[in-house]
């Protein structure tokens, strides 16, 4: 899980940093236009993806996808390069996401029910 968790964040950050040179290692062909925030947005569902499968912290990945989609869509919209009639309700549901998950209690895992078969041997 642990190898897969940096695997899925390493190529997210990669998406989120330089997307046009991943879009052209991965597919053959740069990524332009509006491919480039989307692969953002990719790129930090899978940050977030790997946050979440590292263990113990499913609602930290959730946590920080929604803080960090909820900033990058805002900068879109403030910067003026991206302006669809749902941006702004996505900023808004992201922000409000943001605020629940950081508030919420932090879920309790049930004891590994393998451990007690195990120690029993």
């Amino acid at each position: 899980m642990i190898l897969a968790a940096v695997g899925e964040a390493s190529t997210g950050l990669a998406l989120l940093i330089v997307p046009g040179l991943v879009g052209r290692l991965l597919l053959g062909e740069e990524l332009t236009g509006i491919a480039i925030p989307v692969a953002r947005v990719a790129g930090i569902a899978l940050i977030a993806l790997g946050i979440a499968c590292w263990p113990a912290t499913p609602r930290v990945g959730m946590l920080t996808y929604s803080a960090a989609v909820t900033l990058y869509l805002a900068y879109l919209g403030v910067s003026g390069s991206s302006t669809g009639a749902l941006l702004w309700p996505a900023v808004v549901l992201h922000a409000v996401l943001t605020v629940l998950l950081a508030r919420a209690p932090a879920a309790r895992r049930p004891p590994d029910a393998g451990a007690g078969a195990a120690s029993t041997r």
